[in-house]
């Protein structure tokens, strides 16, 4: 039998258990920076390294005309100037830089009075941007002090003895940067790679490491949790041990931010192709279920499930997103927004493949009779073992496709507003009532507003732009500027992939044409529109009996079928089920 005396004072040891855990954090916070200042003070010079930029296959050659054009000019006027940060990360990785950093001894004064089209922005990290041959370059100064909001400031009184100014001034920049492997400096002049953080070691390892010690990285700037995710997500990279700890532990500060930094974060995180695998990692350090709820909650149900995660058309239509664009030609953040407000759309309604195909036809500007006869040939290939899709195939009149495509592009338009509007999401996740919801909406109203007109296609305006008045090619410039028309275009084709098997239609199908062929791979998203150079093919699928297809009228409502194989069954129109009607007690409600 157990003492009282220990029952006691194992309760008294769960009352203080949260404080000694503070002070067990407190301590290795302050333990830490202590470190980290002797680690400054004594500056470990044997690591730092000066490589030649040939060895690792960087040569001048591969940089920018705009950046060394600015390279160039500084260095007249007198000035140290060299690349820095992610650009010389991705260079030597082999990669295409999302943009060109510079950093230079000149004052940002100085920067700007050395360009014409320059100009300084941002308070707390102030840098110059010059723009050269249509191309934008950011130049930071090393004169440049950061006002950080708190955090420990790095004080190194002192130049070790035997230091060389210009390695101590570029080791010193390198102690403010967020991870090692963004701290390298690169002189093209020379061919000089400098690491003062063995960045170079992890680059080659793969691995993700913060320059100072991370619970203290992450504390002073909570944005660094996320560009560490999107690091990570966008250049395969694993973490360090201490890393990983400290996103486990601090992820939920990210909520601190400013919402206008989420969104920016978040935007880099899904604009520029590692859509899918971020989401994978907000998931697993707990990010999605701040950021958003709904389809974090939607995740987690499908893992409870025993569902494959990368399977679920949530993760089907960001990977889709992510074979169309690279980091050199991203899209405007309004396109991931708006797959965000479908698949909450379709998740929260389920749709008949007819009316989901119609529905994406229309994004292709086609008019409704066209999207019809579109979704009516492509349904038999429609992925049916997807939850969201439900229904038969064969048994709608256009009137009541019309209908439901119509009712679908409202509740597209509504989940919009469960994105923006905190009332909204609480009502949208009240589909998963064990699921908490933070009530965080950081996606700013005037986007949503914008976002919605994209799915005005009952409309004559979104068909201004005929199938056969356009290219087959994504206009990637117009899509990053966020072209109504060019996001419809591309959205279609995201969602097309994702609907569609990779499948030919058989010799029998419409006169034995090889009509259409879909594919999941994006490259190959162009025969999507194939059918819009054939008007002699579309003559051919328009000249149908409108008095044959009146043949049999089906109840509004339609069943939900779990099993696939009997889905197959309906959508072939097996006669073992091609006149059986459905009971009321079986009807799905496509509201719920």
């Amino acid at each position: 039998m157990a003492s009282p005396y220990s029952r006691e004072a194992r309760s008294l040891l769960s009352r203080f258990k949260p404080s000694l855990e503070r002070l067990k954090c407190s301590f290795v916070e302050e333990r830490s920076r202590a470190h980290f200042s002797s680690h400054m003070d004594q500056g470990e010079f044997s690591k730092w390294r000066k490589l030649d930029s040939r060895n690792f296959g960087l040569e001048r050659s591969m940089i920018s005309l705009a950046s060394w054009i600015v390279l160039k000019n500084l260095r007249a006027k007198g000035f140290e100037a060299y690349l820095v940060g992610g650009c010389v990360r991705d260079l030597l990785l082999n990669k295409v830089p999302k943009d060109y950093d510079v950093i230079t001894t000149a004052g940002l004064k100085q920067v700007k009075r050395t360009f014409q089209r320059a100009m300084i922005v941002g308070k707390r990290f102030p840098i110059c941007i010059v723009t050269v041959k249509g191309s934008v370059v950011e130049v930071s100064s090393f004169d440049t002090i950061a006002k950080e909001s708190g955090g420990e400031k790095v004080k190194v009184h002192q130049e070790p003895r035997g230091c060389n100014p210009r390695d101590f001034l570029r080791w010193k920049n390198c102690l403010h940067r967020d991870f090692t492997v963004n701290s390298l400096f690169f002189d093209p002049f020379v061919n000089v790679i400098y690491d003062y953080t063995d960045a170079i070691m992890d680059l080659k390892s793969l691995k993700l490491r913060t320059v100072k010690p991370a619970h203290l990285s992450f504390k002073e700037d909570q944005a660094r949790i996320l560009r560490g995710l999107r690091l990570a997500a966008r250049l395969n990279l694993s973490f360090s041990k201490e890393t990983e700890d400290a996103l486990y532990s601090l992820s939920s500060s990210v909520a601190e931010l400013s919402t206008s930094r989420i969104f920016m974060e978040v935007n880099y995180m899904l604009s520029y192709g590692a859509a899918a695998r971020s989401l994978i990692l907000l998931k697993r350090f707990r990010l999605l279920d701040i950021l958003l709820p709904f389809h974090a909650a939607y995740l987690s149900e499908l893992v409870h499930r025993q569902l494959g995660v990368r399977s679920s058309i949530l993760m089907k239509l960001f990977s889709n997103l992510d074979q169309l664009i690279t980091c050199d030609r991203p899209c405007a953040d309004s396109l991931w927004v708006a797959i965000l407000a479908f698949h909450l759309a379709i998740s929260s309604n389920p749709q008949h493949p007819i009316v989901v195909l119609t529905f994406t036809s229309l994004l292709h500007h086609r008019t409704m009779e066209e999207s019809i006869k579109f979704a009516r040939q492509n349904a038999l290939i429609t992925r049916i073992d997807m939850p969201e899709i439900v229904g038969v195939v064969d048994n709608l009149l256009d009137d009541e496709i019309v209908e439901r495509v119509s009712l679908f592009v409202g509740q597209v338009k509504h989940s919009v507003q469960s994105l923006i509007n905190k009332t909204c999401l609480l009502e949208s996740m009240s589909r998963f009532p064990e699921f908490p919801c933070s009530g965080l909406v950081f996606i700013p109203q005037k986007m949503g507003q914008k976002v919605k007109k994209f799915f005005d296609i009952l409309t004559n305006g979104a068909n201004s732009v005929k199938a056969n008045e356009r290219t087959q090619e994504i206009c990637h410039r117009l899509l990053k500027q966020g072209n109504a028309n060019e996001i419809r275009f591309v959205l279609g084709k995201i969602i097309v992939t994702t609907l569609l098997h990779s499948k030919k239609q058989g010799a029998d199908a419409e006169g034995g044409r090889d009509d259409l062929l879909v594919t999941d791979r994006p490259q190959k998203l162009g025969n999507f529109e194939q059918i819009r150079n054939t008007p002699d093919h579309m003559s051919e699928i328009f000249a149908v009996d409108k008095n044959e297809m009146k043949r049999s009228a089906t109840p509004s409502n339609y069943e939900e079928f779990s099993d696939v194989a009997t889905k197959r069954t309906r959508l072939s129109g097996g006669s073992s089920t091609s006149s059986r009607r459905f009971s009321g007690s079986h009807r799905s409600n496509p509201g719920k």
